[in-house]
């Protein structure tokens, strides 16, 4: 019965990508919520076929018992209803025995953004050089002279790379996903805008601004062919293997960065993406608009940032008004 509940789930899993063509993440994510239910249901001596909707809730309590958050848990329950649902209509089961199951109440957490004025210093932040230092474009051209050691050819390089992925980051609100699937016929930098591809592998474009574009142009020029070597790619940011970057890569780079110009701050991917979404809000931008240029299917998942646009309001309100108290 184990083998059988584990070819239902790829079977689930199998016709999830097939309709919806999930990204690989989800469908790992997907697998690793699924397989986790059929162990405990294993234990019990339960398969798919026979349990019951007490099972799913042990399930559940047994996970909120180690820590699970709210929303993991509804993330569970989401993933657990989807694949009752399937076998339901696959006639796998006659019941589904999700019926009864309530979504755990998710509190409202709003993103954390950072400031304007902090993400003016993390992108303006590289160090100028002092008067008669040559800009970095000049000191790689000078290190094939043999005027610079490797590993300092090596950083210029990799700051040039980094530059390139903040200001992308930031410009466009990408995903991390979206942002190391870069191709380089996605760019269309003299029309700064890019194509990328979401979830669901739908497209959309998405504008670029002037700072991005130049960082590109400089990176492209620079620094790519020096971290591709004699290997062949068509990934627009790669590594210095000059092989493709991770999601964990560009998390790191994303550290080493603000922590390189003195940002306090956490400083992740998708931190720019809330940041960039927030200071459009606050700059006047339609919610319309944003929502297509996240990429989000629901209006409602951009319109949290509506609220912390608000609340950056109320702030300055509370600070400025002389009768705010």
């Amino acid at each position: 019965m184990e083998i059988q509940d584990l070819a239902w789930i790829r079977r689930y899993l199998t016709c999830l990508n097939v309709e919806r063509g999930l990204s690989i993440n989800t469908r790992r994510s997907y697998e690793r919520d699924l397989k986790k239910l059929h162990l405990f249901l294993n234990a019990k001596t339960k398969t798919l076929r026979n349990c019951e909707g007490n099972d799913l809730f042990l399930f559940l309590l047994d996970e909120k018992k180690q820590g699970r958050s709210a929303r993991t848990l509804a993330r569970y329950l989401a993933t657990i209803r989807g694949l009752f649902s399937f076998l339901l209509i696959e006639r796998l089961r006659s019941d589904d025995p999700t019926e009864y199951l309530t979504t755990p109440k998710l509190e409202q957490n709003l993103p954390y953004v950072l400031s304007e004025k902090v993400m003016d210093k993390l992108l303006d932040s590289s160090p100028k050089p002092d008067i008669g230092e040559k800009s970095s474009q000049e000191q790689i051209e000078e290190s094939t002279k043999g005027e610079s050691t490797k590993e300092e050819t090596k950083n210029l390089v990799l700051e040039l790379r980094d530059r390139a992925i903040l200001e992308v980051l930031y410009s466009c609100g990408l995903r991390v996903s979206e942002l190391t699937g870069l191709t380089l016929k996605d760019l269309s930098l003299e029309n700064a805008y890019l194509r990328c591809r979401g979830k669901g592998n739908k497209e959309r474009i998405v504008p670029l601004g002037e700072p991005a574009v130049q960082a590109i142009q400089n990176y492209l020029q620079e620094a790519r062919g020096r971290l591709l070597g004699k290997k062949s790619s068509n990934l627009l940011f790669l590594n210095f293997r000059g092989g493709g970057l991770t999601r964990q890569g560009v998390w790191e780079i994303l550290k080493k960065w603000a922590k390189k110009h003195g940002i306090k701050e956490n400083v992740y991917p998708h931190l720019m993406r809330h940041s960039f979404a927030t200071h459009m809000l606050d700059h006047g931008a339609d919610l319309r608009s944003v929502q297509e240029m996240l990429g989000h299917v629901d209006i409602s998942t951009t319109q949290i940032y509506t609220h912390v646009s608000r609340q950056h309001l109320i702030e300055v309100f509370r600070k400025a008004h002389p009768r705010a108290d």
